[in-house]
């Protein structure tokens, strides 16, 4: 009879300890650490005297299909994932609970169950649930087989037996290694799930998408090997209060990491945005100060944006910097340079910033925007509405230039815009014919800038 064992788990980073700690000694956190009970099993070829043999193959002995992918339907889901759902692939999709993970998985199945069986294993939810989302959504595939089961060793056999296309795993946080000892959810029984699940995907070439809960901090609950056994980390993003959705990919072994998927939320479930730049810039007000456009590249898409400034006097004796989409240190710097290179003081003003959409802003591009929109709120002067501006600053109060330029005036101007600020560098290097589509306006000094669009 296997021995047992007590070792006590962080909930938090999975340390392992055989003695309890008030305070976990690898992340710091407090009263996380949980019981757990381990069978010390054998190691593998100890009991017949010797380890098996392997055999490695010759890399020209390796065929390769040229990464076969499915569409999914949803060309924002494809672009994220540089193209589609590789075959034998593990994707992990994590986001905040109600952010609308399970239906954007359950929507796909439309579209991929017209070539593939597809298995959806809810560890959450009755089949009778599944059918009233399915219902609701629109899916009414055949090909669309319903599980609820959470023994993972259970479920692997299952999918060795049936061999489906592509199998869904609502989520992974509900699974359980029965020769685990831990509660479901905890670091060890994901981590030990997500491993024997990884295993069965390489061996059958099945793909398959794992929906992953997020903790307090926003990342995904369980061990961070988790994230570094599958192929590709997808995490769904935006405000409850709002409708759209960003999906970006924060690790991505078939594709780029740069691309988001811009969706909105409706009752009938998720609808793609194929024009992010119209959703966060339409309904703009007309000649009112604190407002300038800025252009950001996500990926090889650009888009643009509304950032809003708000400057008023101060009832304290400190004022107070608060943003909202763009990095407060930012733009506490940005404050600084424009007090003392351009002659602006904002020392007894209160100075709010918002990007429109919930998007966040953190490309040093959107520098140029964002102190054109304080400026424009301090003096309670409008900017023009067809113009937007971008670049970064630099502590000099120079205006530097910026990566994929010609790509954000095309934009721009495709979006209506008549004129657009721009660093000089990137100015020289532009070609001359687009000049005849919108008004170039190159700056190299961040007073210029201001200067450039109020007149």
């Amino acid at each position: 009879m296997p021995k047992v064992k007590s070792l006590f788990v962080c909930g938090q980073c999975g340390y392992e300890s055989p003695k309890w700690y008030g305070c976990c000694p690898g992340c710091g956190e407090w009263n996380c650490m949980n019981e757990e009970l381990r069978h010390a099993t054998p190691a593998p070829g100890s009991r017949s005297g010797g380890a098996p043999k392997l055999q490695a193959l010759p890399l020209e002995a390796i065929t390769a299909d040229n990464s076969q992918r499915y569409r999914t339907g949803m060309g924002e889901l494809d672009r994220v994932l540089g193209g589609g759902v590789v075959k034998g692939s593990v994707v992990l999709l994590g986001g905040d609970p109600g952010i609308g993970k399970s239906t954007l998985l359950l929507q796909i199945c439309q579209e991929l169950g017209r070539q593939l069986h597809i298995l959806y294993v809810s560890g959450e939810e009755s089949p009778h649930q599944l059918k009233l989302r399915a219902a609701r959504l629109g899916v009414n595939t055949k090909n669309l087989a319903v599980l609820c089961e959470t023994d993972v060793l259970g479920l692997c056999q299952y999918i060795r037996t049936e061999k489906p296309g592509l199998v869904i795993i609502d989520s992974i946080q509900t699974m359980q290694h029965s020769e685990v000892g831990s509660s479901p959810g905890s670091v060890t029984q994901v981590r030990e799930s997500a491993s024997v699940l990884l295993r069965c995907a390489k061996q059958l070439d099945i793909p398959m998408l794992l929906v992953g809960h997020v903790n307090k901090d926003g990342n995904i609950a369980g061990p961070k090997v988790l994230e570094h056994i599958v192929d590709a980390v997808l995490y769904f993003e935006g405000e409850r209060h709002l409708s759209y959705r960003l999906l970006r990919a924060v690790k991505n072994r078939f594709g780029s990491t740069n691309e988001i998927g811009v969706f909105e939320m409706l009752e009938q479930g998720l609808r793609e945005v194929e024009n992010p730049s119209l959703m966060l810039i339409g309904g703009r007000p007309k000649g009112v100060s604190g407002s300038c456009v800025a252009c950001v590249m996500e990926g090889s898409r650009p888009i643009l944006a509304e950032v809003q400034g708000l400057v008023t006097p101060t009832g304290f004796g400190n004022p107070r910097r608060m943003a909202n989409g763009v990095d407060t240190s930012r733009m506490a710097m940005l404050i600084a340079v424009l007090e003392k290179r351009a002659g602006y003081y904002f020392n007894n003003m209160d100075t709010y910033i918002n990007v429109v959409g919930g998007l966040k802003l953190d490309e040093p591009s959107t520098d140029l925007s964002v102190a054109m929109a304080l400026v424009s709120g301090l003096k309670d002067v409008p900017l023009p509405d067809d113009a937007l501006a971008f670049g970064e600053v630099g502590l000099g109060g120079e205006i530097r230039s910026v990566g994929h330029c010609e790509q954000r005036v095309r934009e721009a101007a495709r979006l209506g815009f008549s004129k657009c600020i721009i660093p000089k560098q990137n100015y020289k290097s532009l070609p001359k014919k687009l000049a005849q589509e919108i008004a170039l306006v190159g700056v190299g000094r961040i007073r210029d800038a201001f200067d450039a669009l109020s007149r």
